[in-house]
């Protein structure tokens, strides 16, 4: 069942050209938990910070869409070369993801997380709810924050088009989620920031939290 995974987690990225072949190492994270909007993303990085986002947007729930939902995901993202660089060397030092991660304890399931490596070094993947390894747990939540980032880009942008006033209420989360490291990456997420900030249709408001985001950096 393992070698099955791994194989489809290469042939996966291959498809997607961003290559898992020995002179492009990559680290893949698959997520997955039911209770989420969406419940399932798939985030790939490379050493040298690109990577790509893939997910499905959630079903709406019964009586209507209440708060705006992230639309499907499909795109190549850019992260620092220093974060990047963290998930590389945490790779490394947990045997390319070759040793058990799942601490087994009965505590709130928090979704699945599958950490997958392919590479010069070979290929390795382990799947945890909950780690009892410091640096895996903390590892996964980096990950989930990147990924809270990419979804709030794209939220950002069907605001954009459909419901500008609603724009500040979700740049006021934004900036609170940058602030206690549920969002992480700002750099991910360039693009719709710089369109924000310099769009005189815009409330003042979301054009200062966007230049604001973006003096943040790749934090």
């Amino acid at each position: 069942m393992k070698a099955a995974w791994l194989l489809f987690a290469a042939l996966g990225l291959a498809a997607r050209g961003q290559a898992a072949s020995p002179a492009d190492p990559a680290v893949q994270v698959d997520f997955s938990n039911p209770g989420l909007s969406p419940p399932q993303w798939t985030l790939v990085l490379h050493s040298d910070g690109r990577g790509h986002f893939r997910s499905q947007m959630g079903r709406v729930p019964e009586g209507g869409l209440k708060e705006i939902e992230a639309p499907g995901v499909d795109r190549d993202i850019q992260v620092s070369a220093q974060f990047a660089g963290r998930v590389f060397s945490a790779a490394q030092r947990h045997n390319w993801f070759n040793d058990p991660c799942e601490s087994h304890m009965k505590v709130a399931f928090q979704g699945w997380k599958t950490l997958t490596y392919t590479g010069p070094q070979g290929q390795g993947s382990c799947t945890f709810n909950y780690s009892k390894d410091k640096e895996i747990q903390n590892l996964g939540d980096s990950l989930i924050a990147v990924a809270e980032t990419i979804l709030e880009g794209a939220r950002l942008e069907v605001l954009l088009q459909h419901d500008r006033l609603g724009l500040d209420q979700e740049m006021e989360f934004l900036t609170e989620a940058v602030g206690d490291g549920q969002a992480q990456q700002i750099c991910a997420i360039r693009e719709i920031l710089e369109r924000l900030a310099q769009d005189d249709g815009v409330l003042e408001r979301v054009r200062m939290r966007a230049r604001a985001l973006l003096a943040h950096g790749s934090t």
